[in-house]
């Protein structure tokens, strides 16, 4: 098993409006993204149980072959700048995406 952020160039999240963070995931190397892809690590929903939401609160989660990259939209626990926000901008919401193991 090898964790995402090893396997990533980019790992990221941020803003997709005041009821959404979008996450994104870019490699550098066709064959890194093809056996991400192939690893079936990052379904709607693993990431909605990652992230302790529900798959309906699972907006985009897509591999985008191209840009060899990977996107996924959320919908917020709540509107951004709302009561209890702690991450106005979503900049900090990606870090469990860091530990998520890939199968060798």
């Amino acid at each position: 098993m090898t964790a995402l952020r090893e396997l990533a160039k980019v790992v990221r999240s941020k803003n997709a409006g005041p009821y959404e963070i979008t996450f994104d995931v870019m490699f550098s190397d066709e064959a890194v993204f093809a056996h991400v892809r192939g690893s079936g690590v990052l379904t709607p929903e693993r990431l909605a149980a990652l992230y302790r939401t529900s798959v309906d609160q699972v907006r985009v989660c897509t591999f985008f072959a191209p840009a060899l990259a990977f996107k996924l939209t959320l919908v917020r626990p709540g509107a951004q700048g709302g009561a209890g926000e702690r991450d106005t901008f979503g900049a900090q919401q990606h870090a469990p995406l860091l530990d998520l193991e890939v199968p060798a």
